[in-house]
């Protein structure tokens, strides 16, 4: 079964410095029927006007995790680190037992796009803490690359939840599968371009939940290449 989360019927938050939606409940928006997907609680398309960001303020028990679609972010933390996250950055912040940091458009001249994306933690308590990596466009082209799992491997940046996320970038006619085990469902979240999941039509902002299939075929339709998350999750 797939449910599709239209781009449109997301929550929206704007401000004079970020516009910013919504695919489940969060802040002001409330919507009963979208409030997670299993341990994903929060995905945010987030765009930053220059210079704008959030201030110092503080998280808890959550697994937060920042997937840079267009420009840059400037990250300080409680933690020491300082630093900037560009396209094609991943970062993974564990709050754990109590985080400060902000986050701000490292640029004062063009907007910074990012996913904000929080998911549950396995347990309350964790020492907190802070990955980064960058994943190319190649590295992601035409394949399914693994950036976030709870184990670390092929590369990826460890969770502290039982979920994998893979990000693909795909050219019109190209096509990847993942395999569904028993016991977990997926959701897609389509960030530029257009593609088909398992013969359902998506487009940029668009999120579909998957859930009672044994597999996922996602292809990528329309002239201009699609990019895309992929989350496995129990």
């Amino acid at each position: 079964m797939i449910n599709v989360r239209h781009s449109a019927d997301r929550g929206v938050a704007e401000l004079d410095w970020l516009k910013s939606y919504h695919s489940f409940s969060f802040a002001d928006f409330h919507d009963p029927d979208h409030m997670s997907f299993g341990h994903l609680r929060v995905i945010n398309e987030d765009t930053i006007a220059p210079s704008g960001g959030f201030g110092t303020h503080g998280h808890q028990d959550m697994e937060i995790i920042s997937y840079v679609l267009e420009g840059s972010l400037a990250h300080r933390d409680t933690l020491g680190n300082q630093l900037t996250i560009s396209a094609g950055e991943v970062q993974r912040m564990t709050a754990g037992t109590g985080i400060m940091h902000s986050e701000y458009n490292a640029s004062s001249e063009a907007p910074a796009h990012f996913f904000q994306i929080w998911v549950i933690p396995e347990r309350t308590g964790i020492e907190p803490g802070y990955e980064q990596k960058t994943f190319t466009e190649a590295d992601k082209r035409g394949k399914l690359r693994l950036v976030i799992s709870p184990d670390g491997r092929e590369g990826s940046l460890r969770i502290h939840q039982d979920v994998a996320l893979f990000a693909s970038v795909l050219s019109d006619g190209d096509t990847v599968h993942h395999d569904i085990a028993a016991g977990r469902r997926a959701w897609v979240q389509v960030a530029r371009g257009a593609v088909t999941v398992n013969g359902q039509a998506l487009s940029a902002g668009d999120g579909a939940g998957i859930t009672d299939e044994a597999s996922v075929e996602i292809t990528a339709t329309g002239d201009s290449d699609a990019e895309f998350l992929l989350f496995d999750l129990r």
